[in-house]
């Protein structure tokens, strides 16, 4: 059954209609209030919109048993309501493990940006879940009260912010028993980790090193799996979103660029390297300044930045048609590029032998040539950052 979430703009948003929604995830326990100071903070260029679990805050209680995929469906039936579309998505907790869901299933190609907080692909073991479901039913979530306050926040952070922390006790209080005990259940199903190598969705996986939940270690992982950027926070539990909520925000923004052009300019910096493009905006002179807006605006911010293929893939297509168009120099850039983004030597090599049938004999023997220098530049690189890591590991003995 999908359940109904319920969702509010957040009323600082960004008028514009052509402005990216982003929606926020919450924790469980929690309602969208939480998320409301982080969210403050993204509205100038975005639309914000704050949902909350079944039976959390506006959304209506459920007395049937749901997944996290129908949890999932319920998101989209909110985007939908909204206008539907491409949209972005940051979740903390269980609402994190909404965003994996949603990227590794329904909108995997919708997901212009994922961003999981204090989450997991798999969270706890079923068997935790399942007993604490049994303990609400019986008890209340009342009786979570003395072990979540250890849980979810870092040492000190009562102490500093005890009206922050008695609104959200308060708010795990007033949740529907029922809702709550089967939004445990649904996690206690949840396993994505099999998955979470097949999000194409730009991510970013932010934890705290207090966090007693999803661990560290736990959350580099995961982001090791997503190819995601990986952001761990100090001093800080499992709501990073509240705890932090400055710093999710900016690294929300950094992570969400807010037009075509930021979006571009990150990933053909991590495409093409940092230093290769700071070159190439020096030489930009009052003649070519549109061409290259055009080209990280287009070839990178809406071609490059789209989910249907990995990188990997676009490399391979990329090295293809640069051989069979006869581009030299773009081909020896762009073979530098696949290694950075994840080609290996052996598959750069397939690639050139499969162009060589449909694209000629004597381009792929050119190509070779390059690929050759190209792969032998790589190694002396190699070789000079491991006699550089040897040196300082010599200079600290």
């Amino acid at each position: 059954m999908i359940p109904v979430v319920r969702g509010v703009l957040d009323p600082t948003s960004s008028t514009d209609q052509a402005a990216p929604l982003l929606v926020l995830g919450p924790s469980l326990g929690t309602v969208s209030d939480a998320w409301a100071p982080a969210a403050s903070r993204l509205t100038a260029t975005h639309r914000v919109v704050r949902f909350d679990l079944p039976g959390h805050g506006i959304s209506p209680a459920t007395r049937e048993p749901f997944t996290m995929a129908d949890l999932a469906a319920a998101v989209l039936v909110l985007v939908d309501s909204l206008g539907g579309g491409r949209f972005r998505y940051a979740g903390a907790s269980l609402g994190g493990a909404i965003g994996i869901e949603l990227a590794a299933g329904p909108a995997g190609d919708r997901l212009d940006g994922l961003a999981v907080i204090c989450s997991n692909a798999k969270i706890g073991e079923a068997e935790g879940w399942t007993s604490r479901a049994e303990q609400v039913r019986r008890q209340g979530t009342a009786s979570l009260i003395a072990a979540t306050s250890g849980r979810w926040f870092a040492p000190g952070y009562l102490t500093r912010e005890p009206d922050v922390v008695g609104r959200m006790l308060k708010d795990l209080v007033d949740v529907d028993d029922e809702s709550y005990a089967l939004c445990c259940e649904a996690l206690a199903g949840f396993d994505r980790r099999a998955d979470a190598g097949s999000i194409t969705a730009r991510s970013i996986v932010i934890a705290g090193d207090s966090d007693p939940v999803v661990t560290a270690d736990q959350a580099a992982e995961l982001a090791a799996a997503m190819g995601a950027r990986s952001e761990l926070l100090a001093d800080t539990g499992h709501q990073a979103q509240v705890e932090r909520a400055d710093t999710v925000a900016a690294l929300l923004t950094a992570a969400f660029p807010a037009n075509r052009y930021d979006a571009g300019m990150i990933v053909r910096r991590e495409v093409l390297s940092g230093p290769y493009v700071d070159a190439s905006l020096a030489g930009i002179t009052p003649d070519t300044r549109d061409f290259q807006r055009f080209i990280t605006e287009y070839a990178w911010g809406s071609v490059w930045t789209r989910p249907g293929l990995d990188r990997r893939m676009r490399s391979a297509v990329t090295i293809s048609s640069l051989v069979t168009a006869h581009h030299w120099h773009e081909l020896e850039l762009h073979l530098h590029a696949a290694q950075r983004n994840g080609l290996t030597k052996e598959e750069i090599t397939e690639i050139l032998l499969q162009t060589a049938i449909y694209a000629g004999v004597p381009d792929a023997n050119t190509a070779f040539g390059i690929a050759k220098r190209v792969f032998a530049e790589t190694a002396a690189a190699a070789q000079n950052d491991d006699a550089s890591a040897h040196a300082a590991d010599d200079e600290e003995d």
